[in-house]
């Protein structure tokens, strides 16, 4: 998806209202909204629904067996049940796609505050490193950290959260530099209120509806590198259940033509995973626009 234009939320007397207004209009929203509870109520339950333990799964009499009644989505190389081994794939994502969300959004958010509102050579510096950060393709620059940090599901998280940065940066950057000279700031200004006070109590907070817009949208693009991560080997390692290795592990041992089972499964949850974000997003940024009709 594109990153955000910048735009200030500028509601009527009842902002929350209003908002509220807006998504229920947006369809897109709605299924979006739906989607990702779901999903999310699924990872949740699924250490009750259904127990796991990777070391004990294995059932090498029931290898490679078709979806049926006793397996619904079959069965992979080691006779693992791939319902199971999805469901508990799902947590891992989710899980990744949040953390390395988050890391993007704090380390971003706070360089853009500084990099906007003071301007001069931490502008200078901070935009250098947005620069070089994005002079890389993100999947050669991810690929890169997870390499030298080693193979595990932190060097993934840590990886794809580097990616998300520049992208936080230039959002709230940009936020910054139209807010900083608006009235509200120059009044709090003029009655002595310090430059942190300005930046986390007047400028950050109008620039959160936009942070969160991008926040959701960032997290489909986070749960496809943390999965490509993962399809090259530099995510979890065997036999941690994650949706990326699990298409590994069939294109490596040849089981993606005679047991199509086997990666048609993990790649439907991933594309469910990123469209319910996407949809959330898109009913977000309809909500939050100031440019939505009332």
């Amino acid at each position: 998806m594109d990153t955000l234009s910048p735009a200030v939320i500028q509601t009527s007397s009842d902002p929350l209202q209003r908002i509220y207004r807006q998504f229920r209009r947006s369809t897109s929203g709605k299924i979006g909204l739906v989607l990702t509870l779901g999903l999310v109520v699924l990872a949740l339950l699924a250490p009750l629904l259904r127990p796991f333990d990777a070391a004990t799964a294995r059932n090498f009499a029931a290898r490679l067996k078709a979806p049926s009644l006793e397996f619904l989505m079959g069965t992979d190389g080691l006779g693992r049940d791939l319902l199971t081994l999805v469901w508990y794939g799902l947590r891992i994502s989710l899980l990744v796609s949040l953390i390395a969300v988050g890391i993007g959004l704090l380390i971003g958010t706070l360089l853009g505050l500084v990099a906007g509102y003071f301007r001069g050579r931490l502008d200078t510096v901070i935009g250098w490193f947005t620069d070089i950060l994005l002079a890389f393709p993100s999947v050669l620059l991810a690929i890169a950290v997870a390499t030298v940090f080693g193979s595990s599901l932190r060097s993934v998280m840590f990886a794809v959260g580097i990616i998300q940065i520049p992208t936080f940066i230039r959002l709230t950057r940009s936020m910054v530099l139209s807010l900083r000279e608006r009235e509200f700031v120059q009044t709090a200004r003029a009655f002595g209120a310090g430059s942190g006070r300005i930046i986390f109590r007047h400028i950050l907070p109008s620039s959160l509806a936009p942070l969160i817009v991008q926040a959701t949208l960032s997290l489909g693009t986070a749960t496809l590198e943390a999965a490509g991560l993962g399809f090259l080997g530099l995510g979890a390692q065997p036999p941690t259940p994650e949706l990326g290795t699990m298409l590994s592990d069939s294109f490596r041992n040849g089981y993606s033509m005679s047991s199509p089972w086997t990666i048609i499964f993990p790649g439907l949850m991933i594309t469910l995973i990123v469209l319910a974000f996407n949809l959330l997003g898109d009913g977000l940024r309809d909500a939050l626009d100031p440019r939505s009709n009332p």
